[in-house]
């Protein structure tokens, strides 16, 4: 997983649509300072300093999964009450859809006050509501369920244990999703994971799978003993077991185990953070990502949210900062093209002229470096289109290239000179430069401006054409021959 593929991952989440039922809560927050005990019992006096308001439970998921750019639907019930509107207007501050969010006056809306002085918990209150639905309210949900399901790329079941979740109300979820083709992932709660049979994929901790499987966890072995139990009983695809500090590991049905290591960082707060590998595993799977690939996704995603107080959202330049700091050379500048675009029109609207210039950049020399570093000095950003392989192969034969296409871009990508590169699969760059819309667009001196591809489209639109000068007798055919002429007859 590196950064061209997330960042490509996150310029189309916007399209997504995803479907989370569960349990909401509202999570209170009182900051102050604790630095006196109360004269009326041995207890600290916490002077409060800020009150705030968060998503709890499924809200979380909500949350993540808005903060990570997609379009979320949330289905539930909750109380007619001052929290439940505070819920839904925390929700209309997101653009979260709550058509489906069902008001009951005898139902109490869950809200957990923590109290947090010098970075920590000092105590938390629990005002909350953990009957099952009235059987009318639970008739709504499971109707709404089976109506809108199909609408939605990828279905979450966030279980808290507080009702909302009743067998019929999952059955509704798990049956709609299996109908229409849908992946469902549910973060599970108690001991009976049965409930859940039909889902795609379950993510319990390790606690948890310990319960369900009625196997304690202490090594590798007991993991895969208790993995094994809870899917066979389940009739599972998948299920990811979190276990904190060592990370994750991804089971599937007739594949290797997929263990991903926790990723290194100080942590501050675990409480959210199973919400969060919820939300990112959603957003991978609905993309289009191997379930392992969607898991790697989760665990950077976690490794952030416990780095902050409280239940916190996690943003895709923060998961994209942190898959670029195992990445810190030329990864930044390889981008897909839906990215690229994106890029290039925000350099255009700070002033700034983008060049362009393509080529195969084959064995890489000095000619080559000194016709880019001209071509950047016509301009403020160099952007390089690189033939693919298969690409060179059409244009130069069978032989070439000699570097493969992902070789040679971090190669180029790791000059001074260069600002982005990408690389393209057709004979010529006429798509590349149609989608861009470069300022100026360069070329080697061995063109005339008339036989320069895109001249006619770049012109059109008030840029213009460069033929830059190649430094003579460097070349790749050159260097070739070369090394046939010295190492043959070895």
């Amino acid at each position: 997983m590196d950064r061209k593929n997330i960042e490509s991952l996150f310029s189309r989440t916007a399209s997504l649509r995803c479907l989370v039922v569960g349990d909401l809560m509202l999570d209170e927050y009182l900051w102050g300072k604790a630095e006196r005990i109360s004269p009326e019992a041995p207890v600290q006096v916490v002077d409060v300093m800020r009150e705030e308001l968060r998503l709890g439970g499924a809200g979380n998921v909500v949350n993540n999964l808005a903060a990570l750019g997609v379009q979320v639907a949330v289905c539930s019930v909750i109380g007619d009450d001052e929290n439940g509107w505070s819920l839904l207007k925390e929700f209309g501050r997101r653009n979260v859809s709550t058509e489906a969010v069902f008001l009951d006056p005898n139902r109490r809306t869950s809200r957990k006050t923590r109290v947090v002085a010098a970075n920590q918990q000092i105590v938390r209150i629990d005002r909350e509501t953990r009957e099952s639905l009235a059987n009318d309210f639970e008739k709504q949900v499971c109707e709404w369920i089976d109506t809108h399901a199909g609408k939605f790329d990828v279905v979450v079941l966030s279980d808290y244990n507080k009702g909302v979740l009743t067998p019929s109300v999952i059955a509704a979820a798990i049956s709609s999703a299996s109908a229409t083709g849908i992946e469902l992932l549910v973060d599970p709660k108690g001991a009976d994971f049965n409930r859940y049979r039909g889902a795609t994929l379950l993510t319990p901790n390790r606690k948890e799978a310990e319960a369900a499987s009625g196997i304690a966890i202490r090594d590798s072995e007991t993991l895969a003993e208790a993995a094994a139990v809870i899917m066979d009983a389940v009739g599972l695809q998948h299920l990811l077991i979190t276990r904190s500090e060592e990370g994750m590991s991804l089971f599937s049905k007739n594949a290797e185990v997929v263990n991903i290591p926790t990723v290194a960082r100080e942590v501050f707060d675990v409480s959210g953070a199973g919400d969060t590998v919820l939300a990112a595993l959603a957003v991978g799977i609905a993309s289009g990502l191997s379930m392992a690939e969607s898991a790697r996704l989760a665990n950077i995603a976690a490794g952030i949210a416990v780095g902050k107080l409280g239940t916190s959202v996690v943003t895709p330049q923060e998961i994209i900062d942190a898959v670029a700091l195992s990445h810190r050379d030329s990864d930044s500048k390889i981008k897909t093209l839906d990215v690229l675009t994106s890029v290039i029109r925000a350099e255009k609207s700070r002033g700034r002229r983008v060049v362009f210039t393509n080529g195969c950049f084959d064995l890489l020399h000095a000619g080559h470096v000194k016709y880019l570093q001209k071509a950047r000095s016509l301009g403020d950003i160099l952007v390089l289109g690189l033939n693919s392989d298969a690409s060179v192969r059409r244009l130069k034969g069978e032989k070439r290239p000699l570097i493969a296409e992902e070789e040679r871009a971090h190669i180029l990508a790791a000059l001074d000179c260069i600002d982005y590169v990408i690389i393209f699969d057709e004979d010529t760059p006429l798509e590349l430069i149609m989608a861009l819309k470069p300022d100026i667009l360069a070329k080697g001196g061995d063109y005339t401006i008339e036989g320069v591809v895109g001249k006619d489209f770049v012109e059109a639109y008030g840029g213009r054409v460069e033929l830059v000068s190649f430094v003579d007798g460097k070349s790749t055919s050159n260097i070739i021959e070369r090394v046939l002429e010295l190492y043959s007859s070895e």
